[in-house]
Formats: C-alpha cells, sequence, structure tokens
C-alpha cells in the first residue's frame, strides 16, 4: 500500500520534460512509477509489450479461451493458503487440459496452454480461477504422420487440428479437474502445508478435512470453454488488463472522500442497463479487498506449459509453422524491425513537437524547472 501512495509523486523522484517548439514551452513533471506488481497505474507498457510477444507467437489456426474457476469454498480457504492453493490450481487446471487432449478419444494431441491466475470478481470479491488461451490443435503424440493408404509414417509428427469449433468436452474436463484438485488439496493437508483460522479451524483435523473434501466430490465443478468471437487477440487483450495489475484499475474509480469509495462494477448475471452499475465501499473496505489478492512474494502469475513452456517454446513454433506450410514472411515475428523497435517520442499535447527531458531528480528532490502551460495563442474566427 505504501508503494501504491507514493507512485508518481516526488516521493519516487522523476522527470521534466519540454517542448522543443519555442513558441510553444509547454514543460511538464512526471514522477517516477513504483513498479509494484499490484499497483493500479503501473506497468502499462509492460502489459502491452506482454500483448504484443503472445500476439507473435500465435499460430494460423482457431484458439480456444478455457476457464477454471475453484468453488467458493475451496476460496474461502485459499485466501490463508495463496501459494499451495493458487499453485494446485495451475497444475490441476494444466494436467487436465493435457491429458484430456493427449486422449485419442478426444484429440490425441499435445497442446501449448497460456495461463493467466485471476483472483477477483468486478467487485473485488476473492474468487479465484485461471484463464487459458489455447491454440485449436496440438502436435501427435505418437510422433507419426497419417500417409496415403492410412498408414503412418513413424518418426514423423504432425498438428492434429481439433473439430471446428469444438476443442474439448467440458463435462469431461471438469470432472477430472475436480479429482486432480481434490488430491493435490489432501496431499497438502497431509504434509502439514494447508493453515486454518476461525471458523475453517476445525479442519486442521485429517478426519473432517476428509469430510469436507468428500462433500466437494459431490458439487459439480464448472469449466469454461469457448472459441473467441473476435479472435485470439481479442482474449491477449482482456488477459492484459490483469496480467501487471491487481483487483481494479483508476478507470473505474468514481468519487473517493473520507466516507467512501465510489466505483464501477459489472453484474455478469444481468443484461442490458441493469450489468453495469456502482458501488460505494468504505475506504477500509475498499483496501482490503484491494489487499486480498496481493500475491505471495515471488510467486508467477502467469505460467506456459505444453509446447509452450518456455525452455523450448521458439523451437516448437517453429516446428509447428512448418506443419502447418506457414509461409516464412509469416512465420517471422511481428515487431522486430527498426521501426517497430523504436522507442516513440513523445509528442507535445499542446503543439505535437517533440517534448525532451531537461532535467531529472531523485527521490524527495524537488524539481527546479515548474510546469508551465503551453503560450501559443489559439486565435478563433467568430466572424
Amino acid at each position: 500500500m505504501s508503494a501504491i501512495e507514493n507512485c508518481r509523486t516526488a516521493v519516487l523522484g522523476g522527470h521534466v520534460a519540454r517542448c522543443e517548439n519555442g513558441a510553444c514551452g509547454f514543460t511538464s513533471v512526471a514522477y517516477n512509477s513504483c513498479r509494484n506488481r499490484h499497483c493500479p497505474k503501473c506497468q502499462g507498457s509492460q502489459a502491452r509489450e506482454w500483448m504484443q510477444d503472445r500476439a507473435n507467437e500465435l499460430l494460423p489456426v482457431p484458439y480456444f479461451h478455457i476457464v477454471f474457476t475453484l468453488p467458493a469454498e475451496i476460496a474461502d480457504i485459499a485466501y490463508t493458503n495463496k501459494a499451495v492453493i493458487y499453485d494446485a490450481l495451475f497444475k490441476a487446471s494444466s494436467e487436465t487440459m493435457l491429458r484430456i487432449a493427449a486422449d485419442k478419444k478426444h484429440l490425441g494431441a499435445k497442446i501449448g496452454i497460456t495461463s493467466v491466475l485471476h483472483t477477483w470478481g468486478s467487485a473485488m470479491t476473492h474468487h479465484p480461477h485461471v484463464h487459458m488461451i489455447v491454440p485449436g490443435g496440438g502436435f501427435s503424440t505418437d510422433g507419426s504422420a497419417p500417409v496415403a493408404g492410412g498408414q503412418p509414417k513413424a518418426h514423423q509428427q504432425s498438428w492434429i487440428a481439433c473439430k471446428p469449433g469444438f476443442f474439448l468436452p467440458v463435462f469431461v474436463l471438469s470432472k477430472l479437474f475436480r479429482r486432480l484438485m481434490l488430491e493435490k488439496l489432501a496431499t497438502a493437508h497431509a504434509a502439514g502445508n494447508l493453515k486454518f483460522f476461525g471458523a475453517h479451524a476445525p479442519l486442521v483435523d485429517a478426519a473432517a478435512f476428509a469430510k469436507w473434501l468428500s462433500s466437494l466430490r459431490r458439487k459439480r465443478w464448472f469449466v469454461y470453454a469457448k472459441e473467441p468471437f473476435a479472435g485470439p487477440k481479442a482474449v491477449l487483450a482482456y488477459l492484459s488488463r490483469y496480467t501487471h495489475r491487481v483487483a481494479i484499475s483508476n478507470s473505474r474509480l468514481i468519487k473517493a472522500d473520507a466516507e467512501g469509495v465510489t466505483f464501477r462494477v459489472k453484474n455478469y448475471r444481468a443484461d442490458g442497463d441493469a450489468r453495469y452499475t456502482t458501488m460505494t465501499l468504505t475506504p477500509a473496505e475498499f483496501i482490503r479487498r484491494v489487499l486480498l489478492h496481493v500475491l505471495p512474494k515471488g510467486f508467477h502469475r502467469i505460467r506456459h506449459t505444453g509446447f509452450l513452456v518456455s525452455s523450448n517454446k521458439a523451437e516448437n513454433l517453429a516446428k509447428a509453422r512448418v506443419l502447418l506450410a506457414v509461409p516464412a514472411s509469416e512465420s517471422d515475428p511481428v515487431g522486430t524491425t527498426e521501426q517497430a523497435t523504436a522507442t516513440p517520442v513523445r509528442t507535445c499535447p499542446c503543439c505535437g513537437g517533440a517534448m525532451h527531458i531537461i532535467e531529472t531528480f531523485e527521490r524527495g528532490e524537488t524539481p527546479r524547472h515548474r510546469a508551465e502551460p503551453s503560450r501559443i495563442t489559439i486565435r478563433i474566427d467568430t466572424s
């Protein structure tokens, strides 16, 4: 919270920039960002770079948006066991996808997955779930490719595409996800890695925890899977808004004072005008909800598995493009030209001229130059 409070203030230092157009003379003071990964104002450029990097990796195949959500009962104990349960969520969901996709009854392919952890809903309540973006196909798991006559050619991998508009059955995914997640929870409990407080304190007992798990086996767990209507880049744009910040963006804030904080929320169960409304929380409750979503130190909320695992991602993507017969010009990464990688020049908001840094100042220092408005006179013809 201290990092967020000090973000883009004189506490962190900054720089002064002035328009190169002498007739304008617009001068602005910009303070440094805290760069804390939980700050709603920071890391916008990193989020855009992440989205561009993932867009460069897209293959010319349909993509699917998959969401694995934890039941409310597990979400309740996840808050005090974030590292253990969030990690189990990542592993159970990716293992579910990889195992069902590798099954020849469904796809029979080794797929690639990009997973992003979300822990909040629109009202900032605790709602742990994993979003995935997955190409609709993968490498053959037996290392063979079909040839004329129906006989496979050994030692040659092929690309196996999913059915049009359908990837994997969500009911099968949800059943395996439930089993794997409950197994991982049981293992964590047996190892003494789970902590319980308040109303959940009795779950420290092995018999009580086993009974609690048994009740979850009878519940239906939900998995969402759909080919995005607007294409994979729309999903990447959606995910990038959450990869490098937490809980809420400044654009949703409407009012803040000593009495409360008012912000926009979305009711996903409503349609039309009722879908968007506002919510006001006391300052203490607003801060509490923000802090619900602070991740354990060093915890990675973006993970790649399958053929997109970082160690050999480039090699696998190149192989996929060969199997998909992608022309060389299309397989080259986007944005590697000098023009694409050049550092953009900030333009003056008054006259459009280039802004140049004329002073930098350290933490706690006061800049020698002050912000000055434009001296350009705008004449309006009233005749």
